[in-house]
This record gives C-alpha cells, structure tokens and sequence, in this order.
C-alpha cells in the first residue's frame, strides 16, 4: 500500500548532465514541406513525435481505419474461424476483393484481404462476425482506440468510408498504428508484399498484392496502411526500421502521387536530422525510497524499462533527471511501482520511467497487530501467574499461622 504523498526530490545519483554533441551523419534534409493538410513524425520506441503538422487536427482516415479492424480481429484469436459473409459484405461499395453472400472464408485470410487489398468487403464480414454487426464492432474499435490513448478519434464504420462522425487525426493514428505494430501477427501481415488466399470459387480473387508501395520504394519500409476517399484525399500511415531505429509516418489529405513523396520526406527527415540517446536502462539502480514501518526505513528502486529519446544532430541540450517517490508503507513485493524517474532538457520534460523496488519490502514485526496482541496476551498471561502466586503464598502463610495457634 502506498501513501499518497508524493515526494520530488532531485537525488544526487540521479542528477547528471548529458551534453549531445554532434556525430559525423550524412547529410541532414531540412524540415519538409508537406503536401498534405494534417502529417506526424512519431518515433515508435517512446512516441516522440519528430515532427507535426495539424497534429490534432480532425480529419477522415479512409481506410487506414483498417488499423484498428485488424488488431481487433487478431486480438481474438480467433484466426482460424470460418466467416459466412453476410449480404450486406458482399453488397458495400468501394475497393474489395468481391466476397460474395454466404460465402465462407477463414478470419484470417480476411484480415489480409483487408490490410493488402483494402477490400472494405473484407471490413464488413469481420465486423459482422465478431461484433455480431457493424454498430457492435464499432463499438468495439471506439473502446479500443479509447484504451489506446487516442482520445480524438470515433470511427462509425470498419472501413472508412466517410461520414461526418468518422474522424481521426495524425496524431492518433500514429498511436493507433504504434499499438497494432507491436502485434507480431500484424506485423507480418502488413509487411507482406504478395498473398495467395483460399477461397471455394475458383473464379474469385485470390492474388493479393499489397496496395502500399512504399514496401517497395522505401528502403526500411515495414507496412503499414494507404487509403483514399474523395472526401479524405491520400492517406497513408508508414512504419520505417534503419539502424535500429524505428519511425512512423502519417500523412493525411495529401494529393495525388505525394502522398509517397511526403512519406517518404518526413521518414528522410527523421532518420537524417536526429539522433538516439539512451536516457535510461532496465534495470538501472536509480536510489532509495522512503519506506514506513519496513524494517529498513530505506529500499532501493530500479528503473522499469529502457527510455530513449531523439535529439536534433546539433543539439548541446544538458539532460537533467528527478525522482518523484511515493512514501511506500510495508509491506511491499518487489516490482511495485514506487515512483517516476523523469528527464528534462531546457526546462522540457523528455520523458518518464517507472521506479520499482529491487527487493521485497518486509514489515517491521514490531508494526504488526498481532504482535503487539501477543505481547498483551503474554503480559496477562504473566500477571495471572503472579497472581496465583501471591494467592498461592497468602494461603500458605494463613495455614502456618494456623498451626502455630495449634501448637501453643
């Protein structure tokens, strides 16, 4: 149990001053001027965004809606179903792969005809599916996005078509295709450049080809979704890996064939002008806690996970961190948060790791309730005895008197 009281205190060990000098990088691009009316540059290890413009800014996602259909449907684990497309799948309109009414097709050759061949059909069978119908699986995806942090976007639909309640922004599908990214599975699937699917007809569409160039065109380039609709213009979300370092574009709104120039600009951008730097590793010793009615009043914290953070190549920012502690009352399991470490540079917070005790935290065995009851059952114990015993000695000394009253 932890108290509430929270205590900031700047500890020495935990105060250090990080100069980022500049490193021999190639040529750095400038900041650059993007096509489209909302974009973000999002690092996808910390959420560090590198870029933005119109960040906030509601716009409609088209069909990088399929995001969040995706990582639904896999989260069920429910793959291997077999799906009976519904007639209003095989009846909606725009790009689809031509599911036809009572067809039957496993979940899971569904989910790549959604994310390779955008196949709004594809949408709408999963929705029906595992939502029971549209609206239920919708309800799904807005608690969904809700959980995910992306607290300015309501989809009404699981495949984009535009209607004037269905809204996202680039910031949120950053965070939305930051979420599905760390889904091995959907990784895989949006990676893919070329599927063969089963289906009963021989006549249907089983080649998929994944409508995302950049897989193609972009070196680095991991998936993630295009989409377009009159109303929402191109849009595409891209997930790019160099040298260990792992980007996320979006750009929504853009025109034409710069929709690929503009992904691919704000990933030079970010993969040229910036550089990663350690700020904190799992497992670092990072202090002590205070702690009340433990047998030390003491314990020792580490930091939770490893915490990175990009900074311009030019950048001499000096790096300074705080501990923010919870007073910890004993007893308390190794593992249990105790506090935030938290980073700044030129009066910026950078970021913030978890502190969590290093050891078991056992209580003093003198703060226990039964102790101190043992100890009062002990002390009456102790005085009944004595009081027996004074008992006992009066009545031996009434009984001698007696017999020397006999004897004379």
């Amino acid at each position: 149990m932890r108290f509430k009281i929270r205590l900031t205190a700047t500890l020495l060990m935990l105060s250090f001053f990080m100069v980022i000098a500049a490193a021999p990088m190639p040529a750095a691009a400038g900041v650059p001027a993007i096509t489209g009316e909302a974009a973000v540059l999002m690092d996808f290890s910390n959420g560090q965004l590198l870029y933005a413009k119109n960040p906030d800014q509601r716009m409609y996602p088209a069909s990088t809606t399929k995001i969040i259909t995706a990582i639904i449907a896999l989260e069920s684990g429910r793959i291997n179903d077999m799906v009976t497309v519904p007639l209003e799948a095989s009846i909606v309109e725009g790009s689809a792969i031509g599911l036809q009414d009572g067809e039957r097709i496993s979940l899971g050759d569904l989910i790549y005809g959604l994310m390779l061949n955008s196949g709004n059909d594809c949408a709408i069978a999963i929705a029906c599916h595992l939502g029971g119908s549209v609206d239920g699986f919708v309800r799904l995806m807005n608690k969904k996005a809700a959980e995910i942090g992306a607290a300015n976007t309501h989809f009404n639909n699981p495949n984009g078509l535009p209607e004037p309640s269905h809204y996202s922004t680039a910031r949120d599908m950053a965070l939305i295709a930051g979420y599905a990214m760390r889904n091995p599975d959907f990784r895989e699937i949006v990676a893919t450049k070329i599927q063969t699917i089963e289906r009963n007809d021989p006549e249907a569409q089983v080649f998929l080809s994944n409508s995302n160039r950049m897989l193609w065109n972009y070196d680095g380039a991991v998936g993630v979704k295009t989409g377009y609709t009159e109303e929402a213009g191109q849009c595409l979300v891209t997930e790019a890996v160099r040298d260990g370092r792992e980007l996320i574009s979006v750009v929504m709104k853009s025109e034409g064939l710069n929709i690929w120039s503009d992904s691919a600009a704000l990933l030079d951008y970010g993969f040229m002008n910036f550089k990663t730097v350690t700020l904190s590793e799992a497992g670092e010793l990072a202090g002590d806690v205070p702690v009340i009615y433990g047998k030390s009043d003491k314990a020792p914290v580490i930091t939770a996970e490893t915490l990175k953070y990009n900074f311009p190549l030019d950048s001499q920012a000096a790096v300074t961190s705080k501990a923010e502690l919870h007073m910890l009352k004993a007893p308390a399991g190794a593992g249990s948060k105790a506090g935030e470490l938290v980073f700044f540079a030129a009066g910026q917070e950078l970021g913030r790791v978890d502190l969590l005790l290093q050891d078991d935290v056992i209580r003093k065995i003198t703060t226990q309730w039964w102790f101190w009851l043992l100890i009062l059952i002990v002390a009456v114990f102790v005085v009944f005895l004595y009081l027996c015993y004074m008992d006992i000695r009066r009545r031996r000394l009434i009984l001698r008197s007696r017999r020397k009253y006999y004897y004379y």
